[in-house]
């Protein structure tokens, strides 16, 4: 009888990990329900001994504000933009480059080649990530209508605030930024502060900066994912058996989000030509001279440290390989 009754104590003692988890995601969005979805899943398949709980729509602040959080322990982890991670690691925003790109082919080629890469270095930083969750490219979209270089160097262009890459991206067409936080955007927008901002259709919508926006410039000039990381030290709290709970459930929301938001890419663009927003397409004259541009920021990037070099040119390798196929 004693014995039972030391081991009803001992297992009732017994304290689940808590991941406390933020995001900018609204709640009742797709990347919310996946997640509650999967955080069910994982605390019945461990029998309680792993817990998420979630802080949608930024609620516990930017990214900024979130890293802070983590850093003391407040939180473990985040749903975040590749950017909101550059204090952490900066090559997990190789994929940002400008225009880096041509299409959606070459994104999933470079993605099969490389993203275990980039999730082996984020682990290196302290960080446990799940994969990358596709956004789409980012269009310019503006009050008024843009067709050229000069135009688009005329408006006031938000980019996130503590993001260093998004800043020379955008330095490099010679534009001017105003920094913000994502949750300052749609009032940056409303009150004129901003009048143009570079977002992919999907986080235009989901967002609500369409309702904001008039125009959009026909060329995609970066592409745009998220990804799901967990502090290593609170995930190393788990056993070997309960860690791979977690990260094949997770990363499996993850892949779920990422293929969703494939297929949502078109209906969004639609979707906003349907609320009136108008589609600009440059002249090829025009397009050349932004890749010109473009190209030069990479290699300015890769310079300054901002990318590292090694991995700036396995991603030009890879590129080469997948382009000399299609000739």
């Amino acid at each position: 009888m004693f014995a039972l009754t030391v081991l009803i104590t001992a297992t009732d003692s017994v304290q689940a990990v808590v991941f406390k988890i933020a995001t900018t995601s609204p709640d009742g969005s797709m990347w919310m329900r996946l997640l509650r979805e999967g955080a069910h899943d994982i605390e019945t398949k461990t029998e309680g001994r792993v817990e998420f709980k979630f802080y949608p729509g930024g609620i516990m602040g930017d990214d900024k504000a979130v890293l802070r959080k983590i850093r003391v322990g407040q939180l473990h982890g985040a749903v975040m933009t590749a950017g909101g991670l550059t204090q952490v690691y900066p090559d997990v925003q190789l994929y940002t480059l400008p225009m880096i790109f041509k299409n959606l082919g070459e994104v999933d080629h470079i993605r099969e080649s490389m993203d275990k890469q980039l999730m082996s270095g984020l682990r290196s930083k302290g960080y446990v990530g799940f994969g990358f969750a596709e956004l789409g490219f980012a269009y310019a979209m503006s009050k008024v209508k843009v067709e050229t270089l000069e135009e688009v160097r005329a408006q006031k262009v938000w980019i996130p605030d503590g993001d260093p890459g998004a800043e020379l991206a955008v330095r490099a067409f010679d534009i001017t930024p105003i920094p913000l936080s994502i949750a300052d955007v749609l009032t940056g927008l409303q009150t004129g502060l901003i009048n143009g901002v570079a977002i992919p259709p999907v986080g235009a919508i989901v967002l609500q900066w369409h309702t904001q926006l008039k125009n959009v410039f026909d060329l995609p000039l970066l592409y745009v994912y998220g990804l799901l990381a967990v502090r290593d030290r609170q995930f190393d709290k788990l056993d070997a058996a309960d860690q791979q709970v977690v990260m094949h459930v997770m990363s499996d929301v993850v892949a779920r989000v990422n293929a969703q938001n494939r297929k949502d890419h078109e209906r969004a663009v639609e979707a906003l030509k349907a609320q009136g927003l108008a589609w600009n397409t440059p002249s090829a004259a025009e397009v050349s001279r932004w890749q010109t541009l473009a190209d030069e920021a990479s290699v300015s990037m890769v310079s300054r440290g901002v990318i590292s070099p090694a991995l700036f040119e396995a991603l030009r390798d890879h590129l080469a390989d997948y382009r000399a196929r299609l000739d």
